[in-house]
């Protein structure tokens, strides 16, 4: 049995605040689960994160106090910490006397999402990042899949559905066609979705799921995928925040060019015949792109 793990990166909406809307999904035999959890959590522990939610967005954002502590770097983490947090109290306080509501709602947001990362340098956090990077990377028997959507070319009405629900059709074809090909033994032939826990989703794609059992996909029946999707807590579940790290990877090399991430999860991609079939970037037909051309590969 596979368990495939899911989560977003970007906004469905359109034009929304990103370019791209990802949905990943990576792919692990459930005989390999136990030890890549495991080596995800001693990643944690060296960066003293183990109760921490890997949710890279707020990982990677610079943390202005930090600039403003002198030696930070020289510090323990315990003395980062205490300092951040002293600055950080001192900043509310400063944003309750301007009376600027919004700015004073935004900057609790921002400090309550980033605390847990607070003891690190920039530099350690995205350290940090490419350690699990690189260690999915080596996940031999681990599949990613994938629908990368440029909003600039899709249309909604042409489409017949909103971006997310043709993101999630695609990538249960995906993960269904995989493990339909995986092989004959018994224990090879089942899968599970797990997706990070949204209200707002969660009821859509269950209908979805329910309708793909009884009809299949545009492209397939489903034989293999049991159930619809479990919905987990992604601060209690590590491997879903895993599915954070390559949906976010996809998107900031679609939109900023970054490569040095994109390239260690993407070499998880399904492949078939030396062609990736797992990831697609859905946009124009012209588009050079590493998935685009690993996608045309013959």
């Amino acid at each position: 049995m596979y368990l495939c793990y899911v989560d977003e990166s970007g906004t469905s909406d359109i034009p929304g605040n990103s370019s791209h809307f990802i949905l990943a999904g990576l792919s692990i035999p459930i005989w390999n689960w136990k030890s890549c959890d495991q080596e995800i959590d001693r990643i944690k522990r060296r960066y003293d994160l183990c109760e921490a939610e890997i949710h890279i967005a707020w990982i990677l954002r610079p943390y202005l106090e930090q600039t403003k502590i002198s030696d930070f770097d020289k510090l323990n983490y315990v003395q980062r910490r205490s300092a951040v947090e002293a600055y950080r109290k001192s900043e509310i306080l400063r944003l309750q006397r301007s009376k600027k509501p919004k700015l004073l709602k935004q900057t609790k947001k921002n400090f309550q999402k980033t605390n847990s990362y607070i003891h690190l340098t920039y530099m350690e956090r995205k350290k940090f990042i490419f350690d699990v990077a690189n260690a999915i990377s080596k996940w031999r028997d681990a599949r990613l899949f994938a629908e990368c959507v440029d909003k600039v070319f899709f249309d909604p009405v042409k489409a017949g559905k909103p971006i997310d629900e043709q993101a999630f059709e695609q990538l249960v074809s995906r993960f269904e066609q995989f493990l339909q090909l995986t092989g004959t033994d018994a224990s090879h032939q089942n899968g599970l979705i797990i997706h990070d826990h949204n209200q707002t989703v969660s009821r859509k794609l269950t209908d979805m799921m329910k309708r793909f059992h009884q009809t299949g996909t545009l492209w397939t029946s489903i034989e293999k995928i049991i159930e619809t999707p479990l919905f987990v807590d992604s601060q209690l579940t590590s491997m879903v925040q895993i599915a954070d790290v390559c949906a976010y990877a996809l998107r900031r090399y679609l939109e900023n060019n970054e490569e040095e991430l994109f390239d260690l999860i993407f070499s998880r991609a399904d492949r078939k015949d030396g062609k990736v079939v797992g990831v697609r970037h859905f946009t124009n037909l012209s588009c050079s792109c590493k998935i685009c051309r690993a996608h045309r590969k013959v």
